[in-house]
């Protein structure tokens, strides 16, 4: 695997890279790190004919803090449009992502679907699905830590005792009972390990669903732009059965695959069986089974 940096949107992008073809850009979630997400299924797609990028995102170390502080979403969806633009992508582009990643691919696709070709998205379903999830007991139950990050507190607590609160999250919630987190907590020390970081990170809660503005009309406009519509492009959803951040059933699974299948014939969704939420890592030989099975189907 290689590194390298790009200027792209004003930011210092931090990668890691691997083969030539065919841009596959992935994109990675919170708290963690584009090289330790992703380090099954870069080799992978490069094997395959792919030239397989996985950056930083931006205040994510070694990617640089952005110089205005802003975290928003649309600010990181033109992050992405402008690593395609930089890493010289053509139109038959692939975007993966995965939690955050996952709700910066549906938007950047649905927002320029002429930059990506196929979709790949992991752990975090479409708008719609997600909002119900959300807006449920259960749901608001298990994204506790959206609204534990609001608080004034949740810096320090967060930050405290090496990230422990973080470090317990990674290796007993977010992942299955058997899968051990220790490279993922590593990545997240290093991604995250500076104070302003860990603030910026957790300005990705704060800024994109505030207390004071979520649910507001300006809100719900600004996110049903971004991803309320569901991807033009042949689109593939994996999820883990074990995910007990965002939990689903076959029922729900089932209408994802229907509604995207409606906006496009080629895409689909599936289960990873005994995966948690970071699918990529947890079950990396079926994860990247079926992501090279639908990248090879022809539509």
């Amino acid at each position: 695997m290689n590194y390298g940096r790009i200027t792209a949107n004003g930011i210092d992008f931090s990668y890691a890279e691997e083969g030539n073809g065919p841009l596959a850009l992935l994109l990675h979630g919170f708290p963690e790190s584009g090289d330790v997400t992703y380090r099954h299924l870069i080799p992978a797609l490069a094997a395959a004919g792919y030239r397989a990028v996985a950056p930083n995102m931006r205040a994510f170390a070694p990617t640089a803090l952005p110089a205005d502080g802003s975290m928003l979403l649309s600010d990181l969806v033109d992050d992405v449009n402008a690593l395609h633009q930089e890493l010289g992508g053509g139109d038959d582009a692939i975007l993966v992502g995965h939690d955050w990643g996952g709700g910066m691919a549906w938007s950047a696709a649905a927002t320029t679907p002429e930059r990506w070709s196929r979709l790949v998205v992991s752990d975090v379903p479409p708008l719609p699905f997600f909002a119900a999830y959300a807006n449920t007991f259960e749901g608001i139950e298990n994204l506790n830590h959206f609204w534990f990050i609001q608080m004034d507190m949740a810096t320090e607590v967060l930050a405290a005792d090496d990230m422990a609160w973080l470090r317990q999250g990674l290796q007993d919630k977010w992942t299955a009972p058997d899968f051990d987190a220790s490279e993922e907590i590593d990545g997240m020390r290093k991604a995250l390990g500076e104070p302003a970081r860990l603030r910026a990170a957790l300005d990705l809660y704060r800024t994109n669903f505030g207390p004071k503005q979520m649910g507001t009309p300006e809100w719900a406009a600004e996110h049903g732009r971004l991803w309320g519509s569901l991807p033009s492009q042949p689109t593939l959803y994996l999820h883990g059965t074990e995910d007990k951040s965002v939990v689903m059933d076959q029922q729900t699974l089932d209408a994802i695959g229907a509604a995207l299948a409606e906006s496009n014939a080629g895409s689909e969704a599936a289960f990873v069986e005994g995966a948690g939420h970071i699918v990529p890592a947890e079950k990396p030989d079926r994860y990247n089974e079926l992501v090279l099975e639908f990248l090879r189907k022809k539509i």
